[in-house]
Formats: C-alpha cells, structure tokens, sequence
C-alpha cells in the first residue's frame, strides 16, 4: 500500500465524494475543500435537488472542484469520476427515503462503487458511509450488553420489519466489504447514527424519516443515538488521513435513552416531527434505559487525530 504524504496546508491527494449531493457528502465535499484538497463532486445526473444546484454553482467559483454527473448503476460513469483521485468518499443514499425496491438499487450502486474502485490505479482507499442501522436490528437485542462494530443487523428481521433503511445499508455495506476484501481494496467504513445539524429537516428529510421507523424500539433498547453532521464528515476525513485506520467505526455524540433527551432529538427534528401535545409545556417521566452502544474505536481515531 503506497504512503499518502500530505499537509494541512499543500494535500497532495484527489478525492472523490459520490454522492456529493447527500447530506453527508456535501459536508465532506466542502470540508475537504476548506482543507485544500483537489474534489471530485460525483452527483447524480438530471438532479434537480437545491444541494445538487448549489455544487453546480460552487464548480464556477472553486478551481480544485470538477462536477461529475454520475449513475451508480452505471459503472462506466463512476470510473470517469474516479480519474486521477486517491480515494473515494462513498455515501450513497436514496433522496425519496427507501421502500423494498431501493434497497436492491442501493446494493447494486455500493457494488458498481467498488469495483471501480479496484480498477483505478492511483487509488488507496475507500471511505464508505454506512448507518448504525446496519448494526442495531436483531430479534435479541436486549440480550447484548455491547452493541458495537462486531455487530450485523438479521437481514430476515428487518426484512419481516419492513425496515428498509436498515436492509439497504446492511446488504450494501456487507457487499462492499465482500468486494473490496476479494478485490484487496483499502476500505474503511463509518456508521452514524441518525444525523442531524443545519437544515436537516429541509434537505434531508425522507433519509431521516427512513431512519426513524423502529425509533420506539431503539429508544427502549438503548441503541438510539444520533451525530452531528459535521462531526461525521470530519471523522470520514480522519478515516481517510489516518493510515491506521481500519475496518468499521460506530460514530454518534448522543445515545437517546432518557425523557430529556428524546425530547430534545424531537425538536432538533422539528417540524419533521412533531411535539408531542402532553410535552409542550413540561417534560413528565423519569425512566433511564441501558445503553448498549459502544463507540470505543473511534474515540482512539480522533484521539490520535487530534495528537497529529
């Protein structure tokens, strides 16, 4: 595996981020700008999306920026975009939420992404975005005192559930591992938990909600918990910078288990949710559930991240 030499101020790599037009890649995308890196903007063609628009104006103003339009079905447009670039910040996710036929489209995408990934010459990792919807779903969950980056949702479960969202990432996320371990790919992957921050409610709505369904039996589980959207894209960027790092990383701020806090979770994603009427003027009920997420691994990625 080649050594990426770089600095804060002159990094030499190219990075591609497909999507782009995610909420989570545009954080990525303008981060990595901020940090100096030459970006490859993958997003999809004919997006009509106010993310999608505001990239297309960004190409005019940003020399290190070019915009590719990109079908992850088609695996002839992803190689183009990959041209030239060290690594890839793959963050799939579906705009319209997901339903059983996306979660299909999604795994197909993940695949296309990695295999192209294995061609392209120059290419040293990649940094794919995954959910801790891939982690959290099994029929025995209050059985496990430790949630944490062992951990596989049961496809059959969440297939009775009718969790989509948690279907889609696990098959992909599974399928991209598969794939870059036979291909001999570098990969690391991150799994957020439900992501929040500045206009999530606006640009990031149907992902959201997708997210959700099941939000009751997380809460009670102690496995709901959620992270800041920048927090998460920079930690993409330490995954990618940090040559150590490797396999998955659980990554949130907060694990929802008490009143306080999902009420909090509850206005932060309003008016996508609404209040509930007996909490408009106080809070009532006092129970704790157990956590049982463990994020351990990343806390050392940004430990050492932040000692550089």
């Amino acid at each position: 595996m080649k050594k990426v030499m770089m600095t804060q101020e002159k990094p030499t790599s190219c990075c591609c981020v497909l999507d782009a037009s995610t909420y989570v890649g545009f954080r990525i995308l303008k981060r990595l700008l901020t940090k100096g890196y030459s970006v490859h903007a993958s997003i999809r063609k004919n997006g009509e999306s106010m993310l999608e628009e505001k990239i297309r104006n960004m190409e005019v103003t940003e020399e290190r920026l070019v915009v590719y339009d990109v079908d992850v079905l088609d695996y002839q447009s992803i190689i183009v975009s990959l041209n030239n670039c060290n690594v890839v910040f793959c963050c799939l996710d579906n705009p319209e939420g997901y339903d059983e036929k996306e979660v299909d489209l999604e795994v197909r995408g993940a695949i296309n992404v990695v295999e192209a990934c294995a061609r392209t010459e120059r290419l040293e990792k990649i940094v794919f975005s995954s959910s801790l919807t891939a982690a959290i779903w099994r029929d025995n969950i209050t059985s496990q005192k430790d949630v944490d980056e062992k951990c596989w949702s049961d496809l059959n479960f969440c297939r009775k559930k009718k969790l989509w969202h948690a279907l889609a990432k696990t098959q992909s996320e599974k399928a991209a591992w598969a794939l870059a371990m036979d291909r001999m790919v570098n990969m690391v992957s991150v799994n957020p938990g439900l992501i929040v921050g500045p206009s999530v409610a606006q640009h990031n709505p149907r992902p959201t909600m997708s997210y959700l369904k099941g939000a009751a039996e997380m809460y009670e589980n102690g496995v709901l918990a959620y992270v800041d959207v920048e927090f998460v894209a920079d930690v993409h960027i330490r995954a990618f910078e940090d040559t150590s790092a490797c396999g998955r990383y659980f990554c949130f701020n907060q694990i929802v288990n008490t009143e306080e806090e999902a009420l909090k979770l509850v206005q932060t994603l309003s008016p996508l949710i609404p209040m509930p009427p007996r909490y408009e003027k106080e809070m009532q009920g006092s129970e704790v559930y157990e956590e049982r997420l463990r994020n351990n691994k990343l806390n050392k990625l940004v430990e050492a991240s932040s000692a550089c």
